[in-house]
């Protein structure tokens, strides 16, 4: 006699497995067109702007900030990009992210200065931009400044505003605990 006891716990095991799945877990992709392989995060870190973080109003379009780190990978030769997408709410909106000094990132150990670079032309983006009106570009990193963000508890994104504002974004999430994890799916280690 069959027990309904096994069928039921083999249900909720799948299940488990099913909602263990992390949305910050790396994925790797071959570009078949130009042969770069490319690891990036399944979704990118999502960022709120601070002031709207606590409070929303009803009829503005709250201001979101989203950023994944990307892996290219040319036959073994690897470099390292920041993805960063910003969507403008109904509120100030952003200058443009591309300017020098017009994106800054604050970790633990004080301030990261983006700069602005090109990434491959591939046939498709490891990361989708959140709306079509928003600003999307790369900036460049290495493996040390990657180990660097994913080391601090704090990871906040200043966006210099049009008026010379700065617009200051916070993750919705545990951005250290998502890079982590991405350092790791990398084999990227500490010194």
């Amino acid at each position: 006699m069959r027990t309904p006891l096994i069928p039921f716990i083999l249900l909720v095991g799948s299940l488990a497995a099913c909602t263990g799945q992390s949305t910050v877990k790396p994925v790797e992709a071959l570009d078949e067109q130009t042969g770069v392989t490319v690891g990036a995060l399944k979704n990118p870190i999502e960022l709120v702007m601070k002031a709207q973080s606590a409070t929303l109003v009803f009829g503005k379009r709250p201001s979101f900030a989203y950023l994944g780190p990307v892996e290219w990978n040319r036959s073994g030769v690897f470099s390292y990009s920041l993805w960063i997408h910003v969507s403008p709410g109904s509120e100030r909106q952003p200058g443009d992210i591309r300017a020098p000094d017009a994106l800054t990132i604050l970790l633990d150990d004080g301030p990261l200065v983006l700069s602005p670079s090109e990434a491959p032309k591939l046939a498709r983006d490891p990361y989708t931009p959140a709306v079509s009106w928003g600003q999307t570009a790369y900036f460049g990193l290495t493996s040390d400044t990657l180990k660097r963000m994913a080391a601090s508890q704090k990871l906040e994104l200043d966006v210099r505003a049009v008026d010379g504002s700065i617009l200051s974004f916070t993750p919705s999430l545990d951005a250290h605990a998502a890079l982590t994890q991405y350092l790791q799916d990398r084999g990227i280690t500490p010194d």
